[in-house]
Parts: structure tokens; sequence; C-alpha cells
């Protein structure tokens, strides 16, 4: 990590630290000297663990998995936590400045005290309410980054042939193995995959963060994936090692020539603008695969959906395209006989809320197709919300997903 980055998270928690201590200092002035001292020490040595953990796994190029994520975890939980009791001490300060404001505008005799003191209430209640960060992070990286959901939806595709009514189609995207870091969970994963028995498996992109090395522990795991008629896969942004940095321009290229030999090796079509008629029934339906394109100017356009479809005109299509935004952009207005877009990229941000009368998350504001199934007319895309994490390892209210498609006919 950059060193003048660590050294302005560290500033920042400090600064933050600083200030919430004042919470403990309210509400441990009154005990005796030799308690308040112990309490006082323990707070400031939790508050070092987190910015010590990031420095050792900074300063160790190879850090364990583990040590990666307790460092990660335990910061943000500290930083957020504080924050909030940082908010309710601020809202005392803010209370006492207008007391003595008014008490200088117009002398009041001060009221008798008695009971709990209102700052004593703001420091409880900000002290409460900065443990909720820590819970629901533990939560969603303990147990929401693996907590695998198997999501079934029907799409009814009108012209879809007769041999493909009621075929099976998993969907899986953004797997990103450079951040797993619990294996058996991820086998447990892959298992729920195979259980399904799927006519199809297809996968739409960031099978890493940036470098193919890191699936070097899970391939043998992923290529247990099969399906009677194929597993095929597309790059998505993540896969150009753009987010890393590489000696020349050679030493790039052959990243990601190993990453596409990886697919080959794990038994996965990797479909670069490109497509395969499939056949079920004796029926033919037209898999059509491009690399990332997006709308969005940050990311990539490398897909050449016009160079993919060559060919495949007479069947109706299912597109595999790792950016929903590429579905508004060029696949709705020039390509009508592509019946189904699946895309991923969102991970549907790893946060948010999905409920019987609420769907929502932070990414909704940067994609308005971000998560689920979504249909223009008579054509449909659906947004896989990921298989793996980035960044946050875990997930809050937005847990990993494997989608089972089932094709009808509309």
């Amino acid at each position: 990590m950059n060193l003048i980055l660590l050294l302005a998270a560290a500033a920042l928690l400090f600064a933050l630290s600083r200030y919430a201590f004042s919470a403990v200092q309210t509400l441990t002035r009154a005990w005796p000297l030799r308690r308040r001292r112990w309490v006082h020490a323990a707070y400031w040595t939790l508050s070092a663990v987190p910015l010590v953990l990031l420095g050792i796994a900074a300063a160790q190029r190879g850090a364990s998995p583990g040590l990666r994520v307790l460092a990660a975890v335990w910061l943000l939980a500290d930083f957020f936590g504080k924050l909030l009791i940082s908010l309710a001490m601020l809202a005392d300060d803010l209370r006492r400045l207008l007391i003595r404001l008014r008490r200088a505008l117009r002398p009041a005799p001060r009221p008798a005290a008695g009971g709990i003191t209102r700052s004593e209430f703001l420091a409880k209640a900000g002290l409460l309410a900065g443990a909720a960060p820590a819970l629901l992070i533990g939560d969603g990286v303990l147990r929401g980054a693996h907590n695998y959901q198997i999501r079934r939806i029907t799409v009814p595709l009108p012209g879809l042939p007769a041999g493909w009514n009621g075929a099976r189609l998993v969907q899986l995207s953004d797997i990103h193995a450079g951040s797993f870091w619990d294996r058996e969970a991820v086998a447990r994963g892959v298992q729920l995959v195979l259980d399904e028995q799927p006519d199809l498996i297809c996968f739409t992109g960031d099978l890493v963060n940036s470098v193919a090395d890191e699936m070097r522990d899970y391939a043998a795991l992923f290529g247990r994936l099969a399906a009677p008629l194929g597993v095929y896969s597309v790059l998505g942004n993540h896969d150009y090692g753009d987010y890393a940095a590489w000696p020349d321009a050679e030493a790039k290229a052959r990243n990601l020539q190993q990453l596409k030999d990886i697919h080959r090796e794990m038994g996965w079509d990797l479909l670069v603008n490109a497509h395969r008629i499939l056949r079920r029934g004796g029926d033919p339906l037209a898999l059509i695969g491009v690399e990332n394109w997006s709308a969005q100017g940050r990311f990539p356009k490398y897909g050449k959906l016009d160079e993919a479809y060559a060919g495949a005109e007479a069947a109706l299509g299912i597109l595999l395209s790792h950016d929903p935004s590429h579905w508004r952009a060029q696949v709705l207005p020039g390509y009508p006989r592509i019946g189904l877009t699946l895309s991923g990229h969102t991970h549907g941000f790893q946060f948010g809320i999905e409920a019987a009368f609420l769907k929502w998350s932070p990414v909704q504001y940067l994609y308005p197709e971000w998560a689920g199934l979504y249909q223009e007319g008579s054509q449909y895309l659906y947004v896989n919300r990921g298989f793996g994490y980035l960044a946050f390892p875990g997930r809050i209210g937005m847990p990993p997903e494997i989608t089972v498609i089932e094709l009808r006919q509309g």
C-alpha cells in the first residue's frame, strides 16, 4: 500500500479516535483513577490494533489472506464505529455551546443535578451506536461473504425453439479469486452449482482482480464445473490487468494470455467476441460472448458485438456481456434477436436492502439496471449480483448469487 495513503489513513483514524475518546472520558470521569487508566489504556490499544495489522499486511508482500481480511475488517469497523461515536459527541458539544450562548445572553439559575446527565446519555448512545458497525461488518464478512443464494427465475422468450423450452442455465459472475479467504466455503458454493445439474453454465466475467496467478489455488476447484451443453465464459474489466502495475506492455499481455489459458484448462469455452450455435432437441440457439464493453467512460470498451454476432443472425441469441450498461447502449437499439443478455459487474455494491417492498443499493445511482431481471419489449437483461467480492471482504444485505434460469417459450 502507498505509504502516503497509509499515513493519511492513520492520521484520520487517530483524529476520530481522539474525538470519540471524549465519550469514554465522560463516562469514566467519576471512576477510581486506577480503573479509569486501565479503561483508557484498553481503548487506545484496541484503536492501534487495526493500523498495526494494516502496516504488517502492507509490509509483507505475500501476507496471508486471513491477515489482510482481519486488518481490513477491523479498520472498517473501527472507522465507522468511531465516526458514529464522534457524531454523538459532536451533538453534545453543539448542545453545550448553545446552552453557554443562551446563558451569556440571558443568565438563568443552573438546574439541580440528578440522574444521568445529557452528556452521559449522549456518550452512552454514541458508544452503543459505535458498536453497530462492528457487528454489521463482522456479520457481513463471517457469514455474508459466502452465504451463497440460489436465485431461480423463469424467462419467457418469444421465438424460443421448442427444443429449448424448459432448458436450465446457471449463471455465475464476478468470482474475483484474488479476494477469497475461505477455500472450503468457496468449494461449497461450487458444489451448489453442480447439484443443480444445469444444461448449460455461463460465467460473465471478472475471474480475478488483476493477476492471473490469483486463480492458482482455485482453477482445479472451478474446473469441476461441467454441464451437458458446456461451460462458457467472457472477460470482465478486471481480467485485463488494467488495475495492476506492470513493468512493460509485454508483461501485461502475457498475464492476459495466461488468464485465457486458465479458462481453457478449466474446460471453459472463453468467447472473445465470438459465438457458438448450440443445439438442444435438434433446435439451434446462438450463445454470443463479447469482451468487456461499458457505456461508462472509466471502463474499457474492448467488446465488438457486431463481430461476435456475425453469422448468428438466424438464431435467437443469448448474450454474455460483463457490464449491464452495454444492454441499453447497444443491444436494445440494434440487436432485436438477442432475447436475453446476462451481465454482472455491479456486485449489488455488496451492500443493500432487498425486501418485499424495498430494493435499494448505492450502486443504483450509477447503474439503472444493477441486480435481477429487467425487460424492454421482448428483450431481457439479467444482472447477477456476483459470486465473489472485491475490496470489502464480505457482503451486507447483498449475498453472493448463483442464478438458475429456466428458459420458456414466450
